[in-house]
């Protein structure tokens, strides 16, 4: 009979091991956000705004857009380049060259708008779209902006395409760990980043399903949009 009360014991002990297994790992411990990574100084692209202000008396104080061809237009010198450079570049230029028209020339140029730095995600997500960085984004705030993740997406396996230094790395980032609090892979994103989110592996097993059984859906619904489109004289 003791043989039988040893055995009883032994599995209540086992089974209090495994649920208090079962809910350490359901806790989840909060951790903080990679910091942001040592940036550079901004390197201007079109179509930024800059504010140029050219000081002594008269001060000349212009806001300009940096054109397609990477461009800017500034009083007394005209055209030049703003594209690839810095805002501190750009200012030493336009003071070295306006010296000969305005005596103790000194310049200074500071970052209007960053419209130039942009970001595209695309995937399982509610208006996959493009946007530019005007403030300091990371993942959660890009998902945000295009409206979250659908139905069908695989948020454990997100990816970030970033080509930086000559190369192309890949960050994969869990939007489920990130929304209980794991905020370890909640990235800073950068100008140029592609977020690629996913579908499941269920979404991909009916999406070749539908492929398979109606191989003319496609056709058939562009065939519809741009028949409505001769309709309504769209074209």
């Amino acid at each position: 009979m003791s043989g039988h009360r040893h055995v009883r014991n032994t599995h209540v002990a086992l089974s209090l091991l495994a649920w208090s297994a079962l809910a350490l790992a359901g806790c989840t411990s909060p951790s903080a956000p990679p910091p942001a990574p040592p940036a550079n100084e901004y390197r201007v692209g079109p179509p930024d705004l800059l504010n140029i202000t050219i000081l002594p008396e008269p001060i000349i104080e212009r806001e300009v857009i940096v054109r397609p061809d990477g461009m800017i237009s500034v009083d007394l010198i005209g055209d030049i380049g703003a594209g690839g450079r810095t805002p501190t570049e750009i200012a030493e230029d336009i003071q070295t060259r306006i010296a000969r028209f305005k005596r103790d020339a000194r310049v200074t140029v500071a970052l209007g708008a960053a419209l130039s730095a942009e970001v595209t995600v695309l995937g399982e997500v509610l208006n996959p779209s493009s946007f530019p960085l005007t403030r300091q984004t990371r993942l959660v705030e890009a998902m945000g902006a295009v409206g979250g993740p659908t139905l069908f997406a695989a948020k454990q396996r997100i990816r970030i395409i970033r080509y930086s230094d000559g190369g192309t790395q890949v960050l994969i980032t869990d939007l489920g760990s990130i929304e209980n609090g794991d905020l370890s892979t909640n990235f800073l994103l950068r100008g140029g980043d592609l977020v690629v989110v996913p579908p499941s592996n269920w979404a991909r097993v009916g999406y070749a399903l539908q492929a398979a059984l109606f191989p003319f859906q496609q056709i058939i619904g562009f065939g519809a949009r741009v028949s409505t489109t001769v309709l309504t004289g769209g074209i």
